[in-house]
């Protein structure tokens, strides 16, 4: 419930996907989740046919930028690949985080429907550059993928496809308030 006195949600939801993980981080992984849901994180870890490590999924409710907390407490891990949405709310813009090893953490702005957005300072600033730096340096579209995530959503791919029918997803909350 949004209170009266505020413009921005409270709360709102999002997906913790966690596309590959060695057995051994599995229950340090649910420890970060409880820690940064404030809520108990008891996974169903199922095989990732990808790369023969663990995968789960995971709903959750909580505050606004929650989405941030998982996904700076998951990057301690250099070993994973996960990924972390957060559905936009009232005054508050989606979010979408990345994780690769290769390539690092990636996040976005995320529209209404889950399309990643560029704002028009980050456009201008793409431009500014592909205008002053040489031309064999610099690569317009090429960035304009990196902004997207265009990278880290072809490594993660076949994760994704990874899933196994009839896998369990986990609800996880935390009040807010």
């Amino acid at each position: 419930m949004v209170r009266a006195s505020s413009q921005f949600a409270d709360e709102t939801a999002g997906v913790v996907y966690i596309h590959s993980s060695p057995a051994a981080v599995c229950p340090h992984i649910e420890w970060a989740l409880t820690s940064a849901l404030a809520a108990p994180a008891k996974l169903r870890w199922t095989a990732q046919p990808a790369d023969g490590h663990l995968r789960a999924t995971s709903d959750w409710v909580g505050p606004v930028g929650t989405a941030a907390r998982i996904a700076q407490s998951l990057r301690s891990w250099p070993m994973l690949r996960f990924e972390v949405t957060e559905d936009p709310s009232d005054g508050v813009d989606g979010e979408r985080y990345s994780f690769v090893p290769d390539l690092g953490l990636w996040h976005g702005s995320t529209s209404a429907n889950g399309d990643v957005t560029l704002g028009e300072m980050r456009l201008r600033t793409l431009l500014q550059a592909s205008r002053e730096l040489d031309e064999y340096s610099y690569d317009l579209a090429t960035e304009i993928d990196r902004a997207l995530g265009a990278p880290w959503d072809e490594d993660l791919e076949v994760y994704r496809y990874g899933t196994e029918s009839g896998a369990e997803v986990t609800w996880l909350r935390r009040d807010v308030g």
